[in-house]
């Protein structure tokens, strides 16, 4: 093609959340233009819109297919790459995977531009580069893990489930001396070194903020600060943009973040882990909506980096992985043993148990340990009153606004909505008109102001969405926290009371037996060595799980149960929804071989259906679905027979693939 020289192609990846766009468009690059490198943020036209977007180069081509005139390239908005090609990989098979636009993956790798972070790196990059600077050592081994299982593991870049020891270690070098965390924390931050001190990278995924200050407090007793980079949305966009280029420089770091740092650029890559992928926080609530556990197996088979998914309690997903042998078991070297004492068939059988939810074995417990240090008291919701109901007919108190649950955040505060946190002073019930409420349940704060009023010598702390307490001294003190709230106690908690479990079951989900599991585990993993542990009010296989810390056995239980059912993972599923018209023109395309459907059902405009498909179906299943939906947005973008479109059209076929409760009530 005339005026097409070597290498004058740059192929373009459009930022834009059209799933028509997410495709690799050509453009051709000036020849005034220098420094178009893949990786590069540009600006090019659209001719069908008429308009400048961003994009990013992936490629440079040396010749071209298309027989028509190229498009230049607009502006090269910045010579620094920010797209690297592992991270275009990763972003191209999981957006492909799910049904979704690569450029919505992107949105969560690469932040926005910040010039000034920019111009620094440059001007470091043109420095002489520091020769001397020291490499990192190799660790000490694990005490928890066999004698060289780690090493093992990171040499063979294997692939391993691992159900480390409960409790917590207090560090003992670095500038984090004196503090305690978790022993999971010290084991993937040992992990993450060997793999530093053997040239590699290390991305280590957690579910939110606290679990990620236990892992950088952990690796300062092992690694240079200058190694670490954290990475999680709630930094500001100048240290976001900073870790993202020390990540892509080529002195190996370790990444340290939420559910997004799986996508972070590391191109000598030597571990990956995720802890606790069984927590919902890894799903990623926006589309594509992809775990971050599934980028994390992507991502490992793609760069061949060992993959360590750790966690006190197995969910079923990594259960259904170590059963095909894709994924190897890995036990700590000496079987732990908590002291946990389930209390099923008590709860009700006494006063003090009936008015304040604690039998008296655990008041006993209780007693004697808070006089000797922390004691924690795991409770299922925030608030005074979690749930209301009319205090005449004894129906649920629902907000008039939205129709959510009302709750008491604390006492003789107005009710107020669960779901839309609007107060309503002036409740009347729907049913009888009444305007009498009555509580139902305790919440965090009615719990502490019960047990401050049962033990007033003891200090009482409360943990819970509203008051954000991580660390706790090695003192007497109740510490009320929900649950995933709980602090870390300096040597670990003198007793755990696990509250409120008869609610936690009852909650509608197909995984509320694992995730009430994995509540449970999680707190008592903070106990002291032999601290006792209390179930109030649970019993038959869960708490003989939790009693004899045989979770993986629970997960293959629960896994079996779902293989007879056909329920996810033993299947994957798909949740579409739209218009009717839409959603069985897609069933449609989706029929065949290890393909059945559930509806359409709804009412309306609004429809919504559930496919399950076998894992050896997905990829056609997912390719027929994305093609079906990029279909009706081409479709919706043709202005109508006759005139001109009106309004915002909406859009016609949701698809969410891996919903994590598509069977939720």
């Amino acid at each position: 093609m005339a005026g097409v020289t070597a290498a004058t192609i740059a192929r373009v990846l459009v930022v834009s959340p059209l799933p028509q766009l997410d495709r690799l468009f050509d453009y051709r690059v000036p020849e005034a233009m220098g420094d178009v490198a893949p990786g590069v943020r540009v600006k090019v036209p659209l001719r069908s819109a008429g308009r400048i977007a961003d994009g990013y180069v992936v490629e440079l081509a040396h010749q071209v297919d298309y027989p028509g005139p190229l498009s230049d390239v607009e502006e090269l908005v910045s010579p620094v790459p920010v797209l690297r090609p592992e991270v275009w990989a990763l972003a191209r098979a999981v957006s492909t995977r799910a049904a979704g636009s690569a450029s919505d993956i992107l949105r969560l790798a690469i932040p926005p531009r910040q010039v000034r972070v920019e111009k620094s790196h440059l001007a470091a990059s043109a420095a002489p580069v520091d020769s001397a600077r020291e490499t990192t050592p190799v660790p000490p081994a694990s005490e928890d893990l066999p004698p060289g299982a780690l090493e093992a593991l990171l040499e063979a870049r294997g692939r391993a489930a691992l159900q480390p020891r409960p409790g917590v270690v207090e560090l003992a070098a670095g500038p984090e001396a004196g503090r305690w965390v978790g022993r999971w924390a010290r084991l993937l931050a040992t992990a993450a070194a060997a793999s530093l001190a053997r040239g590699g990278s290390a991305i280590l995924v957690v579910p939110d903020y606290r679990d990620q200050e236990q892992l950088v407090h952990a690796l300062s007793d092992l690694v240079d600060p200058g190694d670490v980079v954290r990475w999680d949305a709630r930094q500001p966009n100048p240290d976001r943009a900073r870790g993202l280029l020390r990540a892509a420089g080529e002195r190996p770091a370790v990444v340290v973040g939420t559910r997004s740092a799986i996508y972070a650029p590391a191109a000598s890559l030597g571990l990956i882990a995720v802890w606790d992928d069984g927590d919902p926080l890894h799903q990623e609530p926006l589309a594509p909506y992809v775990h971050a556990r599934d980028a994390a197996l992507v991502r490992q088979e793609q760069q061949g980096a060992a993959l360590l998914l750790a966690s006190h309690t197995r969910s079923t997903e990594t259960q259904r992985l170590v059963e095909l042998g894709w994924l190897e078991e890995l036990r700590p070297a000496r079987a732990p043993h908590p002291r946990v004492i389930p209390t099923a068939d008590v709860l009700g059988r006494e006063r003090l148990a009936e008015q304040a939810r604690i039998p008296s074995t655990a008041w006993r417990h209780a007693a004697e340990a808070v006089a000797r240090g922390p004691v924690l008291v795991q409770v299922g919701r925030p608030g005074f009153a979690p749930g209301l109901v009319c205090g005449d007919c004894s129906a649920p108190a629902r907000c008039r606004r939205c129709g959510g649950p009302l709750r008491l955040p604390r006492r003789n505060a107005p009710p107020t909505c669960l779901w839309c946190g609007v107060a309503d002073p002036n409740w009347r019930c729907a049913e009888c008109r009444g305007g009498r409420l009555r509580s139902r349940g305790s919440g965090s704060q009615r719990t502490a102001e019960e047990l401050g009023r049962a033990f007033p010598r003891a200090r009482v702390i409360v943990a819970d969405g509203e008051r954000t307490v991580t660390e706790v001294p090695d003192k007497p003190a109740l510490v009320i926290a929900t649950r995933g709230a709980e602090p870390i106690a300096a040597g670990g908690y003198r007793a755990v009371l696990l509250l409120d479990g008869e609610r936690m079951v009852a909650r509608e989900s197909l995984r509320v037996a694992e995730d009430c599991l994995r509540w449970w585990s999680s707190a008592a993993a903070l106990a002291a060595d032999g601290a006792p542990i209390v179930l109030v009010g649970v019993g038959g296989g869960l708490a003989q799980a939790l009693a004899t810390w045989t979770q993986p056995a629970f997960a293959r239980a629960e896994l079996e149960d779902r293989r007879v059912l056909r329920f996810p993972p033993a299947v994957r599923v798909a949740t579409l929804t739209g218009h009717q018209a839409a959603v069985e023109s897609a069933l449609a395309r989706v029929a065949g071989e290890g393909v059945d459907v559930l509806g359409p059902t709804g009412e309306g405009e609004e429809v919504r259906a559930i496919v399950r498909f076998d894992y050896a179906a997905g990829a056609r299943v997912a390719g027929e679905l994305r093609a079906e939906v990029v279909r009706l947005a081409g479709a919706r973008r043709k202005p109508p027979p006759g005139g001109a479109r009106r309004g915002r059209q909406p859009v016609p076929l949701r698809v969410r693939i891996d919903d994590p409760e598509p069977f939720e009530e």
